[in-house]
């Protein structure tokens, strides 16, 4: 495959497009964020949007949370940068680690935050996570499009205008770039969050398997109710430069802040993807379909930021990527198939041109808390029967049409 000539993205990473000198649009979105963009000016818009709202209501603004690097990052800068009164809120996807869930609470407690959680049906998030899979080879639908989605429920229902989010997407691909405005809204949810399946179309595709009301916070309100609230839902890392290294290291020292191990994460990287014990096995369906995973993330942004060689880079790669996860087995106990299927499905998702070969995969070592991971609430073979069938049934419908049958 071919891979930037600055950092080592693949041609198969989503919205990638390289140049004449063979460096890829995010590197030079980077430059872009590093040369040209005046931070002080933007650190000045910050100011002005947050003395439109703050002390108005209830809350200054709203901050999702998983508890991650990121989302504790943007939590600290508005609590103690600015004063706000934030309502934290978390959509708990299911895989919490115990590490998270301290830190959480460490968090919340030093900074002296209300929090707000909602956890979803566990029923329904299952049937979610298959469907997901099968239709786009990523099972995390549920959590995807319920982290940008029910935050904005919570805006809505408890008059909060102002949602404050982490890094802009222009961090990591090009749906967006940084000389544009980023609004955290429908349309970017639709172009960048919920991989093309609305929660309307999940309805569809389960085949009343659950009720439509309980789709709803995987929905996004209406924009008349948002624009009666006069929203505004931004991400932080537009108006100060985004550094996960940097900032994980202030939120280690001023907030007890811990990293953790990952799955098939190199050392060194501690503070990255900490808060699902799925991550890896996430990571490891990334490998199949498109040839690269977390370690070529995390190379490319140490080498935009000048802290890695690009040949370094590729040492960690090769270490590092394609790994079977432990993880995995708790994953197709969730979603009531076996290896096999999973496989055969994640294949039928690769990337062009990258082709996957079974036969060298090495198995990945369990991690310090794997044994403490619930394994149970596993899914019902007959309901994922169900699921494959439709699934099978639909592709071969739309293989028959596309040949003219």
């Amino acid at each position: 495959m071919k891979r930037c000539t600055r950092c080592v993205l693949p041609q198969t990473h989503e919205t990638i497009v390289f140049d004449n000198e063979g460096v890829c649009n995010i590197c030079r979105q980077h430059e872009y964020k590093q040369t040209v963009i005046d931070w002080q000016a933007r650190k000045k818009d910050l100011e002005n949007l947050i003395d439109l709202y703050r002390g108005r209501y209830d809350y200054d603004c709203i901050v999702p949370f998983s508890g991650g690097k990121d989302s504790t990052w943007t939590l600290y800068h508005l609590v103690r940068e600015y004063g706000l009164k934030p309502l934290v809120v978390r959509l708990d996807h299911g895989f919490l680690r115990p590490n998270l869930i301290e830190n959480t609470l460490r968090t919340v407690r030093e900074l002296g935050v209300d929090m707000h959680v909602f956890t979803p049906n566990w029923k329904v998030v299952q049937k979610l996570m298959l469907q997901s899979f099968l239709e786009k080879g990523d099972f995390c639908w549920h959590c995807h499009a319920g982290i940008f989605s029910y935050p904005m429920w919570v805006a809505v229902n408890y008059n909060i205008p102002l949602v404050f989010w982490g890094e802009p997407s222009a961090e990591y691909t090009a749906y967006y770039s940084y000389g544009q405005a980023e609004e955290v809204d429908e349309k970017r949810f639709n172009r960048y969050i919920n991989l093309g399946i609305t929660a309307e179309d999940m309805f569809v595709r389960l085949e009343g398997d659950v009720a439509e009301r309980d789709l709803k916070p995987f929905s996004y309100p209406p924009l008349k109710l948002l624009r009666k609230l006069n929203y505004r839902s931004v991400c932080l890392g537009s108006f100060i430069p985004w550094d996960v290294k940097r900032q994980s290291e202030i939120i280690s020292r001023e907030l007890g802040w811990k990293g953790d191990e990952v799955e098939n994460v190199p050392k060194g990287y501690e503070y990255e993807k900490i808060e699902c014990y799925l991550q890896g096995t996430r990571d490891y369906i990334k490998f199949i379909k498109r040839g690269y995973s977390r370690p070529c993330h995390l190379a490319s942004i140490d080498i935009r930021n000048h802290r890695l060689k690009r040949d370094e880079a590729m040492g960690m790669i090769e270490t590092h990527e394609g790994k079977r996860p432990p993880s995995l087995g708790i994953l197709l106990e969730y979603i009531g198939l076996t290896e096999q299927e999973f496989m055969e499905i994640a294949l039928s998702h690769q990337v062009s041109p990258y082709q996957h070969d079974t036969g060298k995969t090495m198995p990945g070592k369990k991690v310090h808390d794997f044994d403490s991971w619930p394994r149970y609430g596993a899914m019902p073979r007959k309901q994922a029967e169900i699921q494959l069938e439709r699934w099978n049934r639909r592709n071969e419908v739309f293989l028959r049409a596309a040949a003219g049958g």
